[in-house]
């Protein structure tokens, strides 16, 4: 017998062959209970990091309520689909018929019966479970639909066809299709189950003779197709409502939504009649369980779908060829009606009416025409799209600092301002690795700003606020920016790796004092982020330790869309300083697509413009998905210094709103607690504009006869000042409206005709949050033949003096920019200003050298100067006494650099003595520092000195007139274009 045990043999040794130790097994079983771990931590990872950062910026309940939305629907229709589909695989296996009935063609699947014998309880459980997890996974993905519809509220609206509010197409229809089509889906996977299950256990026979199907698995399947009829009685039933929120292409208005004539007089009646075709032939597949046979429902389905194709297609299609189409605009006047009062609602400009605008001079003296040019508008030469590396070179004092491509205009002290703030600039640093990405260079620093209306001698901004610390107009507030629109990656702060607060005469350090961002003082939580940032350093650094806090998800955009992932974020965020912080201010829109009639727009579409092509920063709103209802419903802050998020609810009717605020309820501040400081700097949203302006071009006209006819419809032109061919952006500038008696922050754009070059319209909206007359649209109509904006740019590049101009900067290696064209309503005609930058081809940003007006005017004889006339000057002063053909007239507040200094009025009144020292003061200082070429300085300096000026000419008003008759002359307005600085910006 052979030796089974170990030691040797007459052969020699012998190795032992049989089962692993219980060590290596152990071994086995520890590692395959670790990889284990490490994959549900890796899972777990991502939620618990999520959880941590919600609960970080104080918005947990947003992850709660959202995440247990998603849970309870995960579970319940994913325990429905499983318990259909289960339920009938079930039934099937129970309605099998006896095995010694089995035909040849069964016996041949015996075999596989067979084989699933031992594991059916099994599979029955995978199969279940797939479809229950698909299911699931599906429905969960339908929070939004579900909260919107628990909670919806009443819009207070019917529409006109089946005189519902509004709420039922916008919360509660998109339920029921969800519904529906989860109906539809389960009935299909369980007819499905069940046939296979009926065919593997002989209740059904393909090729065999005889009956086809057993009386049982007859009856299971007629019901399971009466189901799926009775659910397709559903959708038509629902398809009737649809209709009003149906989109079609309709050549009056493109894009149209809700029913038209054919609509309401051939598909509404068709979808009631095949409604109750399907009722009963659901009723013949249901009868069946007592008649066993399939002759009665077949015929039944048949006719059904003979119907939907005659009553369904055809019967529409003949209305529309031979009642519509002969006579289409009276057919579908009424619905065109409808069409234009609920677009017009939807998007919130049913209370924007075109007033008729000459484009003819309502003055003829042109020394009244000058002098109303200049309290028209602040006109801003300096454009915020092209003088971000004038920014750039003048203020980024390092390289790891960076400024937007596109600047920011707001308003400080009643003046328009250009802003930027110098944001940190991760591949400018020095020398790259984690510990200096990561925990050194951590914030940018300093909001940078400069006068709107002004340049200095050379062409540069004059700044208001600058320097590293930044000083100016300000005063002190809190310049370290850790939350911003270029900050896209973490930093870790804190702990005990200091961080680099700024050079200037040495390197300052800091470290983080804020409250955000999460802790990473314990193990746990380091692991956690080592692993949903695959960084593992994370776990191990030594440079984190007590106090360590982790920054991200630190763009504005990020944030607010974070807390409320029910708003849709404007593309462009905007940084004010607010009670001595910086504050990120972020328009958010509330929106839908189940607004009845109302017209729908592709967001992202709508709100491109030659700004946003290309341009990340001031990217458009980012979903391209459709909608036909918004309202800018939310203002939201984001602290620049510790990333804390405020929503407020600015418009307070909005019912879409009103419904999240019910299902996230504490996450909207009411519109009482914005501040004051904050209100000042709130303004008229871009992208809101933009969607409105391009409603506009075709639902200004409110005649159906005219709409339909699209005789009066307008374009939003092609930006002149560039060839990419984009639409020509609005531009933020305070101005004064025809019939207003002082200017208004404003947002302004132009139309022309469809297909023509001339102005066909201006508007503007009141942009000023603290104005009484906010939000208000007006849209001037021009009845005569203007130049339009390409008009105006073409004649431009036409003159000799541009020409020679180009030709000069070209021979000088200098590109040529030019800036935003102003477009200004005055006395009946329109006043354009665009300037014209030049940058040295070595030079690394432009500078201000010209400045184009031209003054068009539909009425003036010919040989006049004030028709259509355009100018090419050094200055703005220049310009506008060029084009209205008058003598420099208004001697400017403050002497060109270099020139005789101004002569004091003698005065014995004390106020006026010291702002005189202190003009003279802020004069010699300007001096000293051209001289030195310090501009920032040079910058404070002219400001000091138009200050001075003021209160001068303040002081001086309240003495009597002089010996001579000769009063002091009073500094003009931030607006007036007659007394500027003597500079090309004017």
């Amino acid at each position: 017998m052979p030796d089974r045990g170990g030691g040797t043999g007459p052969s020699g040794p012998r190795i032992r062959v049989g089962r692993p130790s219980r060590r290596a097994r152990t071994l086995l079983m520890t590692l395959g209970v670790l990889a284990v771990l490490a994959m549900l931590f890796v899972m777990f990872a991502g939620f618990w990091t999520d959880w941590l950062w919600f609960r970080s910026v104080h918005y947990s309940s947003v992850f709660t309520t959202t995440l247990w939305t998603k849970i309870g629907l995960f579970l319940v229709f994913g325990l429905l689909m499983a318990l259909a589909v289960g339920l009938n695989i079930w039934l099937a296996y129970r309605l099998r018929p006896p095995l010694s009935a089995m035909s040849m063609e069964q016996q041949s699947l015996d075999r596989y019966r067979m084989g699933l014998a031992p594991f059916k309880k099994w599979v029955l459980l995978a199969v279940t479970a797939l479809v229950g997890l698909i299911a699931g996974a599906s429905a969960s993905g339908q929070w939004r639909t579900w909260l919107m519809w628990v909670n919806g509220v009443s819009f207070g609206q019917k529409d006109p066809q089946f005189q519902l509010d509004v709420a039922f197409y916008a919360f509660d229809l998109p339920w029921y299709r969800f519904l529906l089509a989860f109906g539809f889906g389960a009935t299909v996977l369980s007819l499905i189950a069940a046939a296979l299950t009926h065919y593997l256990y002989g209740g059904l026979r393909v090729t065999s003779p005889g009956a086809r199907a057993t009386a049982a698995a007859t009856g299971h399947l007629s019901v399971l197709l009466g189901v799926f009829v009775s659910l397709k009685a559903v959708a038509y039933w629902l398809d009737r409502y649809g209709l009003a929120v149906k989109s079609s292409d309709f050549k009056a208005t493109g894009n149209w939504t809700g029913l038209r004539y054919v609509d309401a007089n051939a598909y509404l009646p068709a979808k009631t009649i095949l409604f109750c075709i399907a009722v009963i032939c659901a009723l013949l597949f249901f009868a069946t369980l007592w008649r066993r046979t399939w002759q009665l429902p077949v015929i039944g389905f048949g006719l059904m779908v003979l119907s939907a194709i005659l009553i369904g297609g055809l019967y529409p299609a003949i209305v529309q060829k031979f009642q519509v189409q002969p006579n289409e605009q009276a057919k579908e006047a009424p619905y065109i009606q409808k069409n234009i009062d609920a677009t017009r609602k939807a998007y919130d400009i049913d209370s924007t009416e075109p007033e008729n605008y000459s484009g003819k001079s309502t003055v003829k003296a042109k020394d009244q025409l000058r002098a109303d040019a200049d309290t028209a508008a602040s006109y801003r030469l300096i454009d915020p799209n092209i003088v971000s590396p004038t920014f750039q070179q003048l203020e980024q004092k390092r390289k790891y600092y960076q400024f937007p491509l596109t600047l920011d205009v707001d308003r400080y002290q009643g003046k328009d301002t250009v802003v930027g703030l110098r944001e940190l600039n991760i591949k400018g640093i020095p020398k790259r690795n984690w510990i200096n990405d990561h925990f050194t260079y951590t914030h940018g620093y300093g909001a940078i700003m400069a006068t709107g209306t002004q340049t200095d001698a050379n062409g540069s901004p004059i700044f208001t606020e600058s320097g590293l610390p930044t000083t100016g107009m300000l005063g002190p507030y809190e310049q370290r920016i850790y939350y911003g629109e270029k900050t896209d990656q973490y930093s870790i702060v804190g702990g005990p790796q200091k961080e680099l607060d700024y050079e200037e005469n040495g390197e300052k350090t800091t470290s983080y004092q804020g409250n955000s961002g999460v802790s990473l003082s314990n193990t746990f939580n380091r692991a956690a982020y080592a692993v949903a940032f695959s960084e593992p350093q994370i776990l191990y650094s030594g440079a984190i330790g007590d106090g360590s806090r982790i920054l991200y998800n630190r763009t504005p955009k990020e944030r607010v869309e974070a807390v409320a992932p029910w708003l849709t974020i404007d593309g462009d965020a905007y940084p004010a300083v607010v009670d001595g912080r910086i504050q990120w201010i972020v328009d958010a829109y509330t929106t839908t697509n189940g607004y009845p009639y109302a017209s729908r727009t592709t967001l992202g579409d709508t709100t491109a413009d030659s700004l946003t092509v290309g341009n990340q920063q001031r990217a458009v709103v980012a979903q391209q998905n459709q909608v036909n209802y918004i309202r800018n419903s939310v203002k939201a802050t984001v602290d620049a210094y510790d990333g804390t998020v405020n929503l407020y609810q600015w418009d307070e009717q909005d019912p879409v709103l009103k419904t999240w605020m019910k299902a996230f309820p504490g996450t909207v501040k009411d519109r009482s607690e914005i501040d004051a400081d904050l209100m000042k700097h709130l303004r008229y949203p871009q992208d809101m504009f933009k969607v409105q302006r391009e409603l506009l071009t075709r639902y200004h006209v409110q005649d159906p006869a005219q709409f339909y006819s699209g005789s009066d419809a307008w374009q939003v032109p092609d930006d002149p000042t560039n060839k990419d061919g984009n639409a020509v952006p609005p531009y933020y500038l305070s101005m004064k409206m025809p019939g207003e008696p002082s200017e208004q922050f404003s947002l302004t754009t132009t139309f022309t005709p469809a297909g023509r070059p001339n102005l066909g319209a201006f508007m503007a909206v009141d942009a000023d949050a603290n104005s009484k007359d906010y939000g208000k649209i007006r849209l001037l109509r021009v009845t005569s033949d203007v130049p339009g904006p390409q008009q105006v740019q073409n004649k431009l590049n036409s003159l000799p003096s541009v020409a020679t101009f180009v030709r000069d900067m070209k021979g000088a290696d200098s590109d040529i920019l030019y800036g935003n064209l102003l477009t200004v309503p005055l006395d009946g005609g329109f006043l354009y200003v665009e300037p014209v930058y030049a940058q040295g081809r070595n030079a690394q940003y432009p500078l201000l050298k010209k400045v184009a007006v031209s003054y068009v005017d539909a009425d003036q004889p010919d040989g006049d100067t004030t028709k259509d006339t355009t100018v090419f000057e050094n200055t703005l002063t220049e310009a506008l006494n060029a084009v209205f053909g008058v003598e420099g007239n208004t001697p400017p507040p403050t002497q060109p650099p270099g020139t005789t200094k101004p002569t004091p009025p003698a005065s014995n009144d004390a106020a006026l003595k010291q702002a005189i020292a202190d003009a003279q003061k802020a004069y010699d200082d300007g001096e000293a520092a051209l001289q030195k070429g310090d501009w920032t300085a040079y910058g404070k300096a002219q400001a000091d000195l138009q200050d001075a000026l003021q209160r001068a000419a303040d002081a001086g008003a309240k003495l009597q007139t002089p010996a001579g008759g000769a009063k002091p002359t009073p500094k003009a307005t931030p607006s007036s274009s007659a007394s500027p600085p003597a500079n090309p910006g004017g």
